[in-house]
């Protein structure tokens, strides 16, 4: 199969990255190593950000009536007291809030608009196991399919495969960093309509739950590798320690049955030295694994798609490779913006978390907390920060004519 692009990840950053350049007229085919996209995704959140590239490409009210809640403040309580840690209402966007929504409905609102260009193609259940090159240069990728072995030869390859990239470990490009220590335990638990739980609740341990209209879906932060130790004292103990930090659940924590139900997240942030190669480029995850905190992933890893399709696109339009500078260029542009976030998660969110099964969060709140409390002008710049991002991007590729 010959593609002037070949995309490895249907993921946000993946999808984008197709969309954006099938628009342009590049020949584009996104390889999906899934059947379809519907997964117990846990990165829910659309920033504004996302949401305002939605409305540039001038989807937004056909996106927005997708089933999600909205969120526009982000309040933490810890030790009894909430603090309001980002404002996203004063934001000069025409959707000043988070946005939770299933990522299997944006990934096939996506694949939809994806669909309407005559040279994108998605390719599902194909997994790429390789890379190939010729004379030092990725001129493409073997993958598995249903119907045997497929291989894929493009101008670049965009490794959008999340952060246990296999695109880039075949390219030998290898991560650096340090990750924050903590594992992150998913499961949901019903949801009723009198319900009052804040979105974040520090204590022994860290609770952040989502409203998703008739569920919670519920993170628990607990210290790396601890996972063990808590499963060894039962399900009882674990449904004790939500309770306490989060009370009006405890009638409903002994729903939690099975250990199935309870998803375990190794959290990891790392991040590349150099994101490319002759091509090939890594995006999102694959360039830059985030942590959970601010939920800013997703919306980091779909501006570095929009990014390169910007600087890529019409390179691959007139029917260019592009050059190790023009792959340069990507990285130049997104990774002060990626850098910046790591450090905030890693610095100073990194009290928020739990040191240990016994720690008591409330003990150690980051000093930012304090700063908040006392000059709450800084929710709306942190809202900026979160909802935003350090470098937002925009669609600055016209539709092919």
């Amino acid at each position: 199969m010959r593609a002037q692009c070949c995309v490895v990840g249907g993921g946000p950053a993946g999808m984008m990255a197709g969309l954006l350049l099938a628009r342009q007229g590049v020949e584009v085919v996104v390889l999906e190593k899934h059947a379809d996209f519907l997964r117990d995704f846990r990165g829910d959140t659309v920033h504004p950000s996302t949401l305002e590239l939605i409305a540039e490409l001038g989807w937004i009210e056909e996106f927005l009536d997708l089933p999600h809640t909205k969120m526009p403040r982000v309040t933490v309580n810890m030790g009894g007291r909430d603090v309001t840690f980002a404002d996203f209402t004063r934001l000069n966007v025409r959707c000043p809030y988070i946005a939770f929504m299933p990522q299997w409905d944006v990934l096939d609102f996506l694949a939809g608009k994806a669909a309407a260009h005559p040279s994108f193609r998605l390719l599902r259940r194909a997994r790429v196991t390789e890379l190939r090159t010729e004379r030092g240069r990725v001129t493409g990728v073997l993958a598995d399919t249903e119907d045997g072995p497929v291989e894929v030869r493009a101008d670049l390859v965009i490794g959008a495969d999340g952060r246990h990239s296999t695109v880039r470990a075949a390219a030998g490009l290898a991560p650096v960093g340090s990750s924050p220590p903590m594992d992150v335990l998913w499961f949901r638990l019903p949801r009723r309509p009198e319900d009052q739980v804040p979105f974040f609740q520090g204590g022994q341990g860290a609770l952040i739950s989502i409203d998703r209209g008739d569920y919670w879906q519920i993170a628990y932060a607990i210290p790396t590798d601890a996972f063990g130790e808590l499963k060894a004292a039962g399900l009882p103990a674990f449904g004790e320690r939500v309770a306490r930090l989060a009370p009006a659940l405890a009638d409903r924590v002994d729903q939690l049955d099975d250990w199935e139900a309870v998803h375990r997240l190794s959290v990891r942030v790392d991040r590349l030295p150099r994101w490319h190669r002759p091509g090939l480029l890594c995006i999102g995850d694959a360039a830059h694994a985030m942590s959970p905190a601010g939920g800013v992933g997703i919306n980091l890893a779909v501006q570095d798609a929009v990014a390169a399709a910007n600087l890529l696109g019409p390179v691959l339009a007139r029917g260019d490779s592009p050059s190790r500078a023009d792959l340069a260029r990507v990285q130049a542009r997104r990774e002060r913006a990626a850098r910046i976030t790591q450090a905030f998660q890693l610095g100073i969110l990194r009290d928020l978390y739990p040191r240990d099964l016994d720690d008591d969060t409330t003990r150690h709140v980051p000093p930012i907390f304090t700063a908040f409390r006392a000059l709450p002008p800084l929710r709306h710049l942190m809202g900026r920060f979160i909802g935003m991002g350090v470098r937002p991007e925009h669609i600055a590729s016209p539709p092919a004519r």
